[in-house]
């Protein structure tokens, strides 16, 4: 029998056909049966949701995975792009992260090394959306590793998926807006050489920038659309102005350099910061181009808020990850092409490498007007990742707000690493970097070397390129995982200060949730479990109730779906 569905001729496989149960009116009032929906989900062939009124064509995928609507469908295709790309935030994401993508490995990491992570970054996001075509829910990632893992380990693999999406969610907003607060003040540096930000300064206004983000991802579910699409659009323009600008204004000929460094330069010169061999320190460089290009999820956290969401949701993805490859590989080509001195922008006593850059290669007010471009769009990037992570915290607490808050004060307790040095608040861009490729993964792994060709697809699928796509992703994150834990520096040199602290600040909560789950949370913690109303087909009178409690797709629920169930696709 196939999972979760029903026959196109109204029965479950078994001759059994759909029938109300307890004078409710299942959906199958319309022309086809919830059941039928082409979707993965907790229930099982033998299960039918039922409601009490005719549902709408989304309200009828949710309810075969299982859930009633908790929100209303505000977004469309265009609006949820605008969310996850203002989560991208290209501009802002490359000027946080250039220290990365330049320091360590030179031009030639910015430019083909952006080519190959993206093609590897690629194969990751369409195998999302593949997921999320199938399972349209703000349980996301979490909700697919428990319904496709084998039977017995689906509420391990939402558990750890669970906390390692969580993780990468919720570094997102005290990273960005980290990095804000440093270009802010990089900024009143640049009005005034005589001021120099003090760690405290930068943690107080990283501080205030949280809070009033904090605010805005606590207003409704329309003016947060809207705000964000306002954002993604100053996004999308910032970023294209800022293309142009610096290569039509940059004075590096005043300077005595030619307009454009040689492609044979850009190309082909290493600068290896690293005691590792050249080829290694590419692949570190990696953690740039993984960082900027990890807000594709969003999509996948909103398709609860969606309209037509099984189809619009995975086409947003999609096309926010190869909008922003793109996009994000000309901004590398116009920054590797002029800049001057790479160790000089690197170690700047600005301490933001973006506004040393900009200094080293514009007029100082020309500088100035592109980053203050970046610090606007750096806030509504901020923003989005501040509703993207709430979206995944909703699916474990009462309301959107409290999630809202929840995140922020997590987030401010994370920028105390601010004290600890530029490595150590540095940690939290690798750590939102492997939190993420992580969690994004294991349900892509299951897929391909668990599930195979008995994966149900949704509307938008991959076809026959689905199991080799997976592989590659799959492949790719196993090997970047390790490399983004690698320091710098080795031997000797090796100390506190440059000890690239990923692997014990991602490690630590995670070995801590696997003791937890050893110790206790196997005994209790069944995954995903459904919040509406069901009959079991074939057993007359049973109608099982799904607990109102105000959640969404992982909540609370009355109805315990067994591991065997929760992964029958056979």
């Amino acid at each position: 029998m196939g999972p979760h569905g029903i026959s196109p001729d109204g029965s479950n496989g078994l001759g059994v056909e759909t029938a109300p149960a307890r004078g409710f009116s299942v959906a199958s009032a319309r022309k086809k049966s919830v059941a039928e929906e082409p979707v993965t989900s907790v229930l099982t062939g033998g299960e039918v949701p039922i409601f009490n009124r005719e549902l709408t064509a989304d309200e009828e995928v949710l309810a075969a995975l299982g859930y009633k609507p908790e929100f209303k469908r505000e977004f469309s295709l265009w609006t949820t792009f605008c969310v996850s790309f203002a989560v991208l935030g290209l501009l802002p994401s490359f000027a946080a992260t250039l220290y990365y993508g330049m320091g360590y490995a030179g031009t030639p990491g910015m430019v083909w090394g952006w080519l190959i992570a993206m093609v590897f970054i690629q194969c990751v996001a369409m195998g999302m959306a593949e997921l999320c075509s199938s399972m349209p829910t703000s349980g996301g990632l979490y909700y697919a590793s428990a319904v496709l893992a084998p039977p017995g380990y689906g509420p391990f693999a939402a558990w750890i998926t669970g906390w390692s999406n969580w993780l990468g969610q919720v570094t997102g907003a005290p990273s960005v807006d980290y990095a804000l607060a440093a270009m802010i003040l990089a900024a009143a540096s640049i009005n005034n050489p005589d001021y120099t930000p003090l760690p405290w300064h930068t943690w107080l206004l990283t501080t205030l920038i949280m809070l009033i983000h904090g605010v805005i991802s606590s207003m409704p579910t329309k003016w947060i659309a809207n705000f964000n699409s306002y954002g993604s659009t100053f996004n999308i323009v910032g970023l294209i102005v800022v293309i142009i600008m610096i290569p039509a204004g940059t004075n590096r000929e005043l300077q005595g350099y030619p307009r454009f460094t040689p492609s044979s330069e850009v190309w082909g010169d290493i600068y290896n910061s690293t005691d590792f061999p050249a080829g290694i320190a590419i692949l570190m460089s990696f953690v740039a181009v993984i960082w900027t290009m990890s807000g594709y999820d969003a999509p996948f956290h909103l398709s609860e808020e969606c309209s037509n969401a099984n189809i619009a949701s995975p086409r947003a993805i999609v096309l926010t990850s190869a909008v922003g490859g793109v996009f994000g590989w000309f901004l590398q080509l116009v920054v590797a092409y002029t800049v001057i001195d790479i160790p000089s922008v690197i170690s700047s006593d600005l301490g933001q490498p973006w506004a040393a850059y900009l200094l080293q290669v514009m007029p100082q007010n020309t500088a100035l007007a592109i980053l203050a471009l970046t610090i606007i769009c750096a806030f509504s990037m901020g923003q989005g990742c501040m509703v993207a992570a709430s979206r995944v915290t909703f699916a474990h607490t009462q309301t959107p707000v409290n999630a809202v808050w929840f995140n922020t004060v997590i987030g401010i307790l994370m920028t105390l690493l601010i004290f600890g040095g530029t490595v150590a608040i540095g940690a939290i861009f690798s750590i939102a970097a492997v939190a993420a490729f992580v969690a994004f993964t294991i349900p892509i792994f299951i897929r391909v070397f668990f599930v195979g060709n008995r994966f149900r697809p949704g509307p938008w699928n991959l076809g026959r390129w689905s199991i080799p796509i997976g592989t590659m992703a799959c492949a790719f994150v196993l090997l970047m995982v390790p490399v983004l834990c690698f320091p710098a520096l080795t031997g000797s040199d090796l100390d506190p200060a440059t000890m690239n602290w990923t692997a014990l600040v991602y490690g630590a909560p995670m070995l801590g949730s696997l003791i937890w789950w050893c110790v206790s949370a196997r005994k209790w913690f069944k995954g995903p479990k459904v919040n509406i109303e069901h009959a079991m087909l074939g057993r007359e009178g049973n109608v099982l109730e799904g607990e109102d409690s105000g959640g969404s797709s992982a909540h609370s629920f009355s109805k315990e779906v067994g591991d065997a169930k929760a992964a029958d696709l056979a």
